[in-house]
């Protein structure tokens, strides 16, 4: 039985998935975007205790969704530098803290979210900055 050689160069394999993420994060972002304004801007609800919350459980979910909003920009946008990516995406943060506040829905401005924000993107920065240089 004979093996057959390689016959996508790991560079070609490299090209398709990327071709392909990029095809997906181009749909991807606009609804994730969309539907966290809509998660943080939404009236505030009274919090029921479970089993698993924790103080500052909201820190660390802040944290993932921003990290993860932060790595899908990354990925949609990859030529984009440092300074404009924290630029747009920490003044959105700040932007959606403060409309929690102006608003009167229950929500309110808290620093330690608006830090929580700064890094899971400084997170997903830092990742997709590997992912790029593999």
């Amino acid at each position: 039985m004979q093996i057959l050689p390689n016959c996508y160069p790991q560079k070609n394999i490299r090209k398709l998935l990327d071709n392909l993420v990029a095809k997906y994060i181009k749909i991807t972002l606009p609804i994730y975007w969309a539907i966290l304004t809509y998660m943080l801007l939404r009236p505030g609800v009274e919090n029921k205790e479970y089993f698993f919350m924790f103080p500052n459980l909201d820190k660390l979910i802040h944290f993932s969704i921003f990290c993860l909003l932060g790595f899908l920009f990354r990925l949609r946008f990859p030529k984009i530098s440092l300074v404009q990516f924290f630029l747009i995406l920490i003044s959105y943060a700040l932007l959606t803290e403060i409309l929690q506040d102006v608003m009167n829905v229950g929500r309110s401005l808290e620093i330690l979210d608006a830090v929580a924000d700064t890094l899971g993107l400084s997170l997903a920065y830092y990742i997709c900055n590997k992912y790029f240089k593999i």
